[in-house]
This record gives structure tokens, sequence and C-alpha cells, in this order.
């Protein structure tokens, strides 16, 4: 398929997931009942986003006008492992997106928690395109590719580039993000703030799991804010952690601020459990986003001047994860590579 064809195709595929059909709509439902944790709601927020800010035919041409050799890619396809991870829906289609659109073929490793969606999109392509059948396969083992992506824990990491570390590569790691206040915040900004903490349980790693807050601090105006999620509360599995949680604080003593569904607490780390949100003072805001700017684990920092409020989990299509250039990694696979 050449560029523009690939394009096109994805385009249609945007249209599709922003559409009511029959089979999409179940797929989604099935996505639900297999993992509690994919709420109807963010489900359609993630495909939303995807749909909107990566799967436009404008987008998709600008995006790809910034890499003047990747129709060469098409000479010389490759055969590139992705490893995906599932802590929220649809959270390794931008790399399945980058070796598709870079004219390399791809053998995915769906995470068990995230491949009904995977699944049915790919699916959906091969019945309007069957070559992409031949693009893009499914395995449970990823064996004799010549390039490797993988996503996990920091744990997993290193199990990652011990097994991949003779091919080229990208492993991510844990990351998460931070938000800076500075008490001037409007009740909208907070509220979209919330957004940034509570979409998909705070599992994604734009999700803010700290906010960094001045000397003096009123935490009234977040907390109202943090109440529009109250009902996650009504979710088993993650009033499970909130009760832990909040069971350990009781039990120790230790103060805490909370709704219904989420824990306050002042914490030094930056990972903060399912249902809590850290918190920390700071004197100098921009040795702080310095600082926050120069650590691995912080994938975006959110507030005044760094990226809106709301905007966390709205990637581009160009904000890559771990701030790596996927596309420019998948063009550098040519033959010298591996000669």
């Amino acid at each position: 398929m050449t560029l523009s064809q690939r394009i096109r195709l994805l385009a249609k595929l945007g249209a599709y997931m922003q559409g009511n059909s029959h089979g999409w709509l179940a797929a989604k439902e099935q996505a639900f009942r297999n993992n509690g944790w994919f709420l109807p709601d963010f489900i359609n927020r993630s495909v939303q986003n995807i749909a909107s800010a990566f799967l436009q035919e404008p987008l998709l041409k600008k995006w790809t006008d910034a890499y003047p050799n990747l129709e060469a890619a098409d000479r010389e396809p490759r055969l590139v492992g992705l490893v995906m991870a599932g802590n929220i829906p649809l959270v390794g289609f931008h790399d399945l997106l980058c070796v598709f659109i870079s004219g390399h073929n791809c053998l995915v490793k769906a995470s068990s928690k995230d491949e009904t969606l995977i699944r049915h999109l790919v699916d959906q392509m091969i019945s309007w395109e069957p070559e992409v059948a031949e693009c893009i396969r499914f395995s449970d083992l990823l064996k004799g590719c010549d390039a490797y992506i993988a996503t996990g824990s920091d744990n997993t990491a290193g199990y990652f580039d011990y097994y991949f570390a003779k091919y080229p590569h990208l492993i991510r790691r844990n990351r998460t993000s931070a938000a800076l206040l500075t008490g001037t915040e409007t009740a909208d900004e907070l509220s979209a703030l919330a957004d940034d903490v509570c979409l998909y349980f705070g599992m994604g790693c734009r999700n803010v799991t700290k906010v960094y807050v001045p000397e003096q601090y009123n935490f009234e105006p977040l907390l109202q804010a943090l109440k529009k999620y109250d009902y996650l509360a009504d979710v088993h599995k993650y009033r499970n952690n909130y009760d832990y949680n909040l069971a350990l604080y009781l039990l120790n003593s230790r103060f805490y601020m909370s709704t219904p569904a989420v824990l306050l607490v002042e914490d030094p780390a930056l990972f903060s459990p399912v249902s809590q949100l850290n918190y920390g003072f700071y004197g100098n805001r921009s040795g702080l986003v310095e600082a926050l700017a120069g650590n691995p684990s912080v994938q975006c920092i959110v507030g005044h001047g760094c990226i809106p409020f709301g905007n966390a989990q709205s990637p581009a299509i160009d904000q890559y994860a771990d701030g790596e250039d996927t596309l420019a990694f998948l063009l550098s696979l040519n033959r010298s590579f591996f000669e």
C-alpha cells in the first residue's frame, strides 16, 4: 500500500470509530464486560481522542509530511514486534498507527486487558483492505521480529531490555504526570484538572498523580472540583482501593483530605496509588518546572505555561510516549541497520 492509501484507510477508520455501527457498539460493550476498569464513558473518551486527534486526513498528511523519507520505507518493510499495555482503552493504538503508517509490518502482542477493541479495529481495516492482514498480525509470541516496541512496568522493562538487547528497540517504563497550581486557577480550570486526575481511574501515564501547590494553598476549590468524579466510588474495583488506602490513614492517624472518591494526601512520591492524589508544596516554581522536565518518570506537566488543564489525556499525533519519536525510530530500520 502507498502512503496515501494508508492515510485514506486510517481516515476511514477514524470515521468508523466516531460512528455507531452495530459491530462497533458491540465491540465496545464487550470490552467493558471483559475489563471492568474500562467504563463505557472512558472507552468513548479514548476513542474520540484517537479519532479526532490522530485519524483525520489533514492531520495525518501534516504529520507524515514532516518525515520526507517516509515513502522510502515502503521498499524495505521490516517486521516490528509490539508489546502493548492494557492500563487504559486502546493505549497501544499510537504505536500500531506509527508502524502501519511507516510501511513496516507488525506482530502484535495485545494485552489481555485490552485486546477486544484493537482486534476489532484491525479486523475492520482488513474487511476494507485485505492487504492489511499481511501488515498487522496478532500473536502471543513475538519471535523472528527485526525490531521491538514494548511498553510495561519498570520491572518488565528490565526483562524487555534483556530479551531484545540485540535488536533495535524502544522500551517504555513507568511514567506519570504532575500539575503545578498557583492558587489563581478558575473553577473551570480545576474542573478540567479533575479530568486529568480521574479519567481512566488515574491509571494512564498522562494522568496527574501529584499536584504541587504554594504554601498556604486553599484546597477547598480543588476538592470541590474533584467531586465531579464521586461516581467512581460506585465502581467496585475502584472502591476497594479507596477503602484500603483510607483504612491505612485511619489506622496510622495520618492527615488526609477526601471526597467520596479521591484521597488527597501530602506525600513526597510522584506516583500515587489508585484512588489517591498526592500533593506537595513548592517555593520556586521555575526551579520546580525545570526539575520535573528533567525527571525521566514525568510524562507531562499540567498548569499555566505548561500543558493546559484538561489536555493531559488528549495528546496530539506527534506527541510521542516518553518523548521518543516512534516514527523516526521506525524509519531508521533501513538495510544498513542490519548489515
